[in-house]
């Protein structure tokens, strides 16, 4: 193997696709970046077995071949040279020399044979959006999966994959996320888990723009193609819970308020709140008045905001991060937020359409006699 390439180029790629290299791993094969030239681009390539990134650059090949190099060390190396012209050539098996300038290094190599083979999801299945409407849909759902191994189907997104619609839901046993978007085409109508870790290095990629976006999907791989990058993920087995259930149908008590506002003040009390570390923030709602009460042994905060409400009056009270959270993935002028009983859970919608839904369950106020 024998390739030049741009410094600039090699060093974007590297911190692309090491994204992917397994940190907790005893082959240390998988702490590589795999090497592969090809007619006139150079291809890199990392997978930690559940996700792989394989991101092609221009290059001029001299000889065509391929190596494993240890990837985070060739990646911090290369962002040194990112003004350079750079040669990479293997020699004696199992070195790489990397040439620029009037210097060189060496690079011992792992052995190629021992690094997995990506699977390539082309052809068969697959669906389409705006690359700016897959991001969307992403970032107002994945925040709410999650993130301990308790129960690992919550660690994913679910996709539910419908003709002219895709749906992702995100669960973590205290809060729920929805969010739906139009599809541009489908092939396929399927439910499916893409994890987390995966979904939140596919946004990296992905530009706010109307450019469509094509997703395969192959048995128990999702792939995505991308500025001549393909980002792969193995699914996650097993069946999501059944999360219409758990969505109330009818409310007491709704109100309509600015949403900016609304997350203004949640910020603030929760500033408060945090100092006891329970992100306490306690609702009042009665008249035209919505207001935000924290408490703590420096003191209290309390805001007043002017809302419409229809319904009965209510106390309830919420962990703020979790409102911090859903209200930053919405642009809405105004939101709705409808509730039952202090012990039930509050959905937030838009107050117009139904492009996402969010469920909190509350937390206990415990009434000091």
């Amino acid at each position: 193997m024998k390739v030049i390439c741009d410094g600039l180029d090699l060093s974007i790629a590297t911190a692309q696709v090491i994204k992917a290299i397994s940190n907790k791993t005893t082959n240390p094969v998988l702490e590589g970046i795999k090497l592969t030239t090809e007619s006139d681009s150079l291809k890199l390539s990392c997978t930690d077995l559940e996700l792989a990134i394989e991101k092609t650059i221009r290059a001029d090949v001299k000889e065509e071949g391929e190596a494993v190099i240890p990837g985070k060390f060739f990646a911090e190396f290369i962002r040194k040279l990112t003004n350079e012209k750079i040669e990479l050539e293997l020699v004696d098996k199992d070195r790489l020399k990397i040439v620029y300038t009037d210097s060189e290094s060496f690079i011992q190599c792992y052995n190629v044979l021992e690094f997995p083979n990506l699977k390539i999801v082309e052809g068969g299945e697959n669906f389409s959006l705006s690359k700016k409407d897959f991001k969307n849909l992403i970032n107002k759902s994945i925040f709410s999966t999650a993130v301990d191994d308790t129960r690992p189907i919550l660690k994913g997104c679910l996709f539910e994959i419908k003709k002219d619609r895709i749906n992702s839901v995100g669960l973590d046993g205290y809060r729920l996320a929805f969010a739906t978007k139009k599809l541009l085409s489908s092939t396929v109508e399927t439910n499916i888990i893409v994890p987390a870790k995966s979904l939140t290095e596919i946004v990296k990629f992905l530009d706010d723009d109307d450019e469509e976006l094509k997703i395969y999907i192959q048995k128990n791989f999702l792939m995505v193609d991308v500025d001549n990058t393909k980002i792969i993920t193995r699914l996650i087995d097993g069946d999501f819970i059944n999360y219409e259930q758990i969505i109330p149908k009818e409310f007491a008590t709704s109100l309509i308020i600015n949403k900016s506002v609304f997350e203004e003040a949640i910020e603030r009390t929760s500033v408060l709140s945090r100092v006891d570390r329970n992100n306490l923030v306690k609702f009042d709602i009665k008249d035209k008045l919505l207001t935000l009460t924290s408490t703590s042994d420096i003191g209290n905060i309390k805001e007043n905001i002017g809302i419409s409400l229809k319904g009965n009056d209510l106390a309830i009270a919420f962990n703020s991060r979790y409102f911090s959270e859903c209200l930053r993935t919405v642009s809405d002028e105004a939101i709705k937020i409808s509730f039952n009983q202090p012990s039930s859970p509050c959905v937030i919608t838009p107050s117009e359409g139904d492009e996402y839904l969010y469920l909190i369950l509350p937390v206990r106020i415990i009434t000091q006699v």
